[in-house]
């Protein structure tokens, strides 16, 4: 058997070889002088075959010769590796920083060390285009309740292949890349931190036992502004003596007074880091602006990962997304139109999971079968506190058949299988609307009469479903966009727990984001609420 192996492996070699007989790119390939070396790549390639990555393919579309012999090939590729920078990606994860030197000795060497390097070479590229398209990291191996698969390859093989006999890796690497605005203004932030990084350190804003506030006049402005300057407001550095003495001359005291453009300034920052707009900076805005460059590389790097997860959409496909961290709702409808609305979300202890799904159906003026960890953690505290709480909030007592119990019946200490329902009307937390969506965390969105908390900056306050301002607004629109003939102020007016299928589905998506562009295509940069990011970070780190 062992003497059988090597012949079969011959065999499967010279049948790679003589697959193709034209090339599918209408590109001639010599084949006299490079037949043994042909030969011995086809020879390997029949132990990577089973392999994900498309090696076997990709040579095939070369007719089974060779894409690395030559040394400019060699370094366009290492090139187009090292771009990857941009992308949050690590060129070493693709040997680019060996490539070269691994080139040269395979050419002082024998034919079987070529075709080893040709083979390794390829495997570098199309694992970056792998890892540039759907992401390095298998979101399911970051967050638990990942449920979307991983998409197919999209890229086209063969435009991959012309841009290696080209040697226009960039063209290669374009086509796997995420072609998505935010995707590029994320790209964009990340070439411009990592320009911060080589500019030197700036001072840090000490810290004080009382906040500094417009008018005020102290050392501390000046490294504020110098701060500031830092993440993007530069031109509050014009009055830095050290860097234009006679400016600084002119300006007198400026530098140390806190004056109206500064405060327009550090709004602009609390906008961007979703920081209460006050001007005034206390200790989270100053946490925010002692961030250091490295952490907000690291924060772009791990949020390029997740936009490399979400799968692209077609401009004109209607969809519901939920950013997370971002405290926002979006709806793009059929026209093209945008709907935007602020959200509340989940808290750390009881996080809002990440869902791919459709909404199916509405509920209009909805009772509240109250959640198993709800009713454990927050209202049987309440009632055995006082049992007249139940009837305070409307709260029915019913069996798991839905039968009515007396409440005072039950041992509240060991209330057993009963079950709670809060019936419909204002008090209810779900308010008038639910949009629902299949899922297993039974998560929807929905109304809410606690409608102060939209204008809180910080909205990480429910139990893990999503309040949606305007909501009704939304139920409209959707009905109206899946050509229901049903219209929300009449449903209003009916009676409870009435659902309303929709004729089409909506795709809806709920992500975590912890950078991501706004509508003016500023990069944002919200707090790691869950505390997600430090995992993301490490697989990334990981050498593959």
């Amino acid at each position: 058997m062992n003497e059988i192996q090597p012949l079969r492996q011959w065999a499967i070699g010279v049948a790679l070889c003589l697959t193709l007989t034209h090339s599918p790119l209408g590109i001639s390939y010599a084949n006299a002088d490079s037949a043994p070396l042909q030969q011995a790549l086809a020879q390997q390639l029949s132990a990577v075959e089973a392999q994900r990555l498309p090696v076997t393919e990709f040579y095939q579309l070369r007719d089974g010769q060779p894409a690395w012999q030559a040394a400019v090939a060699v370094e366009s590729l290492v090139a187009a590796l090292n771009s990857l920078e941009t992308d949050g990606l690590t060129p070493e994860d693709y040997h680019a920083d060996t490539l070269i030197d691994e080139f040269q000795r395979s050419q002082a060497s024998s034919q079987a060390a070529q075709a080893s390097f040709d083979i390794k070479a390829t495997r570098a590229l199309l694992l970056a285009l792998d890892h540039l398209e759907r992401g390095k990291v298998n979101p399911r191996d970051v967050e638990p309740q990942w449920d979307a698969p991983r998409p197919e390859r999209r890229y086209s093989l063969l435009r991959v292949v012309h841009a290696v006999d080209d040697h226009s890796l960039d063209n290669a690497i374009a086509l796997a890349r995420p072609s998505s605005a935010e995707y590029q203004q994320l790209r964009d932030a990340l070439k411009q931190h990592y320009q911060l990084a080589n500019l030197g350190s700036v001072p840090y804003l000490a810290a004080r036992e009382e906040s500094l506030r417009p008018g005020d006049e102290a050392d501390d402005v000046s490294v504020l502004r110098q701060r500031l300057a830092l993440w993007g407001e530069a031109e509050l550095q014009v009055a830095d003596s050290s860097a234009y003495p006679l400016i600084g001359v002119q300006a007198g005291s400026n530098r140390r007074a806190f004056d109206a453009p500064l405060e327009a300034a550090v709004r602009r920052f609390q906008r961007r880091h979703l920081l209460q707009e006050d001007g005034v900076v206390g200790e989270q805005t100053r946490l925010a602006l002692n961030t250091s460059v490295a952490s907000r590389i690291d924060q772009l790097r791990v949020n390029l990962e997740r936009a490399r997860w979400i799968r692209p959409m077609q401009s004109a496909e209607p969809r519901v997304w939920v950013d997370i961290a971002g405290y926002r709702m979006h709806y793009v409808r059929p026209n093209g139109q945008h709907w935007d609305a602020r959200v509340v979300v989940g808290t750390p202890r009881r996080e809002t999971p990440i869902i791919h799904s459709t909404i199916s159906h509405l509920t209009i003026n909805p009772s509240w079968t109250i959640p198993p960890t709800i009713m454990r953690e927050d209202v049987l505290p309440q009632v055995r506190a006082d049992i007249d709480y139940l009837a305070r909030k409307n709260i029915q007592v019913i069996s798991p058949m839905g039968e009515p119990l007396a409440a005072e019946e039950i041992d509240w200490q060991r209330p057993g299988g009963v079950m709670l329902r809060q019936v419909a009307g204002t008090g209810n937390p779900l308010g008038r609307v639910v949009v629902r969506f299949p899922n297993d965390d039974m998560i929807y969105l929905h109304d809410t009469p606690a409608r102060g908390l939209f204008r809180r900056d910080q909205r990480a306050l429910s139990s893990g479903c999503i309040r949606v301002e305007g909501v009704t607004e939304l139920a409209q629109m959707l009905l109206q966009d899946t050509g229901s003939r049903y219209q929300m102020s009449t449903l209003l007016k009916g009676g409870s727990d009435r659902n309303v299928s929709l004729s089409q589905r909506i795709p809806i998506a709920l992500h975590y984001l912890t950078a991501w562009p706004n509508a003016e295509g500023e990069v944002e940069f919200r707090p790691d609420i869950y505390r997600r990011d430090a995992t993301l970070l490490a697989a990334l780190q990981r050498s593959v």
